[in-house]
Order: structure tokens, then C-alpha cells, then sequence
């Protein structure tokens, strides 16, 4: 394996403890509001708990399955290429959460959609934009007129009087 690579047999393992981790944090919670049962009904944290204990058994099984046999201790994860590779697809995913976050759902929508097309798909920047503005123009028609699902704002929405 090359230097400054990772691993499949450790990804693995990293992947069995993080999620049997997210199971213990759902289990905790699901504690804190109550896991027993109330008058006729369980508890809000009755079924959460239980989901988190699944979660934590499979997490252990995948590790256990990962320590013992050892099939992938040499095979590589991620190397240089294919860390080029995600990021090309990753950091526009990040960058559209934020930008959501910042700017609204619609906004963010259609400078992924634009980006995405015009960086990876090589599409001519108007085709890029008008599609772009055209899948955030459906969410709105299909979200917030016809189902009434309001979707995440920012100040450009407010701006344009769409609340």
C-alpha cells in the first residue's frame, strides 16, 4: 500500500466504532425521554431505544466480522486519485448544505444544480443556470403550492415576498 493512503481494513473499523457510537447517542436519548411504557402506550424513547440497540449489535457484528477475518487488510481505500475524486463530489455537496443554510433552500439549490453541471458535466454556463433555476422553480411549485411542504428560506426568498 502507498504512502498516504488508507486502508480498507481500517476504514472498517472506523466505520463499525462510529456507527456503534451514533447507536450508544440514540440509546442515551431515547433514555433521557423514557423508554417504559405510559398508561396504554410506550414511551416516546421505547421505540429509538431499541433502534439504537440494533444499531450498536450491528455495529459490533461488523467489527467482530472485521477483526476476525482480515479480507481486506491490504486493499486500499482511498489513495490520492480517489481522494481527488470524492472531493470533486463532496465539497459541492458541503457547499450547497451551507449555502441552504445561509441562503435558503432555492438559492442553493440552483448554484449546486449550476456548478455541478457546468464543472462536472461541462455544460455551457445559460444551460447550467436555466436548469438550475428550473429544478428550484419545481421544488417551489411542487413542494410549497402543490403538497404545501415550505421549504428552508433565505433572505433572497423573503425579498421576492415568497414566505
Amino acid at each position: 500500500m502507498e504512502k498516504g493512503s488508507l486502508s480498507r481494513y481500517s476504514m472498517e473499523i472506523m466505520t463499525a466504532v462510529l456507527t456503534g457510537v451514533i447507536g450508544v447517542m440514540v440509546c442515551a436519548g431515547a433514555w433521557q425521554v423514557g423508554i417504559g411504557w405510559e398508561n396504554n402506550a410506550p414511551a416516546s424513547g421505547y421505540f429509538p431505544f431499541y433502534i439504537g440497540l440494533l444499531i450498536v449489535a450491528g455495529s459490533v457484528i461488523n467489527l467482530l466480522r472485521t477483526l476476525i477475518q482480515q479480507r481486506h487488510r491490504d486493499d486500499v481505500f482511498l489513495d490520492r486519485a480517489r481522494t481527488r475524486s470524492l472531493s470533486r463530489f463532496a465539497l459541492p455537496v458541503i457547499g450547497f448544505a451551507v449555502v441552504s443554510v445561509l441562503l435558503g433552500l432555492y438559492v442553493g439549490t440552483t448554484l449546486y444544480v449550476l456548478f455541478a453541471m457546468r464543472l462536472q458535466g461541462r455544460y455551457a454556463w445559460w444551460i447550467a443556470a436555466l436548469t438550475g433555476i428550473a429544478v428550484s422553480v419545481s421544488f417551489y411549485l411542487i413542494f410549497e403550492l402543490a403538497f404545501q411542504v415550505p421549504l428552508l428560506k433565505g433572505p433572497l426568498e423573503g425579498w421576492l415576498g415568497i414566505y
